[in-house]
C-alpha cells in the first residue's frame, strides 16, 4: 500500500535468530532492511506489527540491534519514529514506553494522512515533538508521551490523563467499512524458500457474527464487513497469476458465515480446473458447514479439513459461548468423511475457565467419536484411512473480551494437569 506511492518506499525487516544476531553483536553490523540492506535505524518511521504477546521480547531486540534508543524518551532527532500496530496494540501500555506512536486500528484508513503530516513536518522544519503533536491530532494515533496513567496498588488502571493540548481524551480505533476499495495486495511477495503456508491467501470478509467469550478478533474486528464476490473474483485470478502458487486460502475468522462462500468456491474451481489449484477453507463452523461447497472443492487436490471445538465437553463449550453441540460436530464430520476427506484437524485449548480435569479428558474422548464416525461409512466408501489431529493451546486472557479479568494458568499449573478451578 505505501510502495503504490511515489514519495514512499517501504522495505521489510524481521527479528534475527539467535546465531545471526550473535554475529551481528560481535561484528557491531546494525540491523538492516531485506529489499536495500540499508540500516533501519537511518528511515523515517519503524513500523512494528504486535501479533503475539511472546513477541514482546523480539521488539526489544530488534530496537537493539538496530542500534536505536529502547526508550522513546530516549531517542533523538536522528531516531526514526517507532510505531506500534495490530492486534496487541489495542491493548498498548505494557509496551508504551517502547513507542513514539501506536496506530489503533486498520491500516488501511488513516495511515497516508500521517504520511502527509511528516512530510509536511520536515518541510516545516519542525521538530520531532512538533510532528508527535500534529500526528496525535489524527484519529487512531495514540502518543504515549502525550499521556499520564495513575494505577492502583494491584496493577488496575485507576486514570488516564491527556497531559498535552493536542491529544485527544479518547482515541478511537479505526475501520474500514467499504471493503471493495480498500487496497489489497495482487501481487504478494514470494518466497524462494520453503515456507510453512505456501499459498495465496484471499480475505473474504473480516469481522465475525459469533461471540466467543475468549476471542479478541471477534471483539475488535467488529461489525462483519464482507468483500463483494466480483471483487474477489478478480484479485483471486490476478494473485493466483502472479504468484504461481497451487494453493489458495479463503481467509476469514468465520468462512461458513460469508455470504457468498459457494460463489467464490464455485469460480475458483471453473477458473482453474485441471490446473492443480488447490481451495483451503480456513475457520469453518461444523454447523454452518455446506456439503455442496464441500464436494466442490473435493474435485481439486484434496487437503485436510480443520474445525475448532475449543473445549472437549459440553459444559465447558457452553461456558465460553462457542455455540456447537457434540451432535454438531459429529454429525458435520460425518458429511465431511462421506464428502470424500479422511483428515480433520481439531483445535483445543487448555486452561479456560471453569476447566476440570473431565474437560481435559473430553478432548480425546471427543475426537475419538469423530474417528468413528469415519467407520460408520461403507468401507468400500472410504478414501484410505482416517486421520484425526487433535491439537491444544493454552488459554490467554485478552483485553476487550468477556474473559479479560480471568486468570492464566501458571506453567507449573498446565505441566501438572492441575485445573484452573482446583488450584484458585
Amino acid at each position: 500500500m505505501f510502495n503504490r506511492r511515489e514519495d514512499i518506499y517501504c522495505e521489510r525487516v524481521y527479528s534475527p535468530w539467535t546465531d545471526l544476531d550473535k554475529i551481528m553483536r560481535e561484528q557491531q553490523i546494525p540491523l538492516f532492511a531485506i529489499e536495500s540492506q540499508d540500516p533501519i535505524k537511518d528511515f523515517d518511521f519503524l513500523g512494528i506489527t504486535l501479533q503475539y504477546e511472546m513477541c514482546y521480547t523480539n521488539i526489544l531486540q530488534v530496537l537493539d540491534l538496530g542500534q536505536i534508543p529502547l526508550h522513546a524518551a530516549n531517542r533523538t532527532e536522528a531516531d526514526p519514529i517507532v510505531i506500534g500496530g495490530g492486534p496487541c496494540a489495542y491493548n498498548p501500555e505494557p509496551l508504551a514506553p517502547f513507542f513514539d506512536l501506536f496506530y489503533i486500528g486498520e491500516g488501511e484508513t488513516v495511515y497516508f494522512d500521517l504520511m502527509d503530516r511528516y512530510k509536511e513536518a520536515k518541510a516545516a522544519g519542525k521538530s520531532r515533538l512538533e510532528f508527535l503533536e500534529m500526528a496525535a491530532q489524527i484519529p487512531g494515533i495514540y502518543v504515549p508521551a502525550f499521556y499520564d496513567a495513575e494505577y492502583y496498588e494491584d496493577g488496575r488502571l485507576k486514570s488516564f490523563t491527556p497531559n498535552n493540548p493536542h491529544a485527544p481524551a479518547t482515541v478511537t480505533k479505526q475501520l474500514v467499512m467499504e471493503m471493495d476499495g480498500a487496497y489489497y495486495p495482487e501481487k504478494p511477495v514470494v518466497p524462494f524458500i520453503k515456507a510453512t503456508q505456501d499459498r495465496v491467501v484471499l480475505e473474504i470478509q473480516r469481522g465475525c457474527i459469533r461471540g466467543c467469550r475468549f476471542c479478541q478478533a471477534g471483539m475488535v474486528y467488529r461489525p462483519v464487513r464482507e468483500r463483494g464476490l466480483e471483487h474477489l473474483k478478480e484479485l483471486a485470478y490476478k494473485m493466483l497469476k502472479s504468484t504461481g502458487h497451487e494453493e489458495i486460502s479463503l481467509s476469514s475468522l468465520s468462512s461458513s458465515d460469508y455470504s457468498e462462500l459457494e460463489g467464490i468456491v464455485n469460480f475458483l474451481i471453473d477458473e482453474f480446473d485441471g490446473k492443480g489449484v488447490n481451495v483451503s477453507l480456513p475457520s469453518l463452523r461444523i454447523d454452518a458447514f455446506s456439503l455442496d461447497v464441500m464436494s466442490k472443492v473435493q474435485d481439486v487436490k484434496k487437503s485436510s479439513l480443520t474445525f475448532a471445538p475449543e473445549a472437549g465437553s459440553q459444559r465447558l463449550r457452553d461456558v465460553i459461548n462457542k455455540g456447537l453441540t457434540e451432535e454438531d460436530i459429529l454429525h458435520g464430520s460425518a458429511e465431511a468423511f462421506k464428502g470424500g476427506w479422511n483428515r480433520v484437524k481439531l483445535y483445543f485449548m487448555l486452561g479456560l475457565p471453569t476447566e476440570t480435569e473431565e474437560d481435559m479428558e473430553g478432548i480425546a474422548l471427543l475426537s475419538q467419536k469423530v474417528a468413528e464416525e469415519y467407520y460408520k461409512i461403507p468401507k468400500e466408501e472410504r478414501v484410505g484411512r482416517v486421520q484425526v489431529t487433535a491439537s491444544s493451546s493454552f488459554f490467554v486472557p485478552k483485553p476487550f473480551t468477556p474473559f479479560q479479568w480471568a486468570r492464566m494458568c501458571t506453567k507449573d499449573e498446565f505441566y501438572t494437569g492441575r485445573t484452573w478451578s482446583t488450584t484458585r
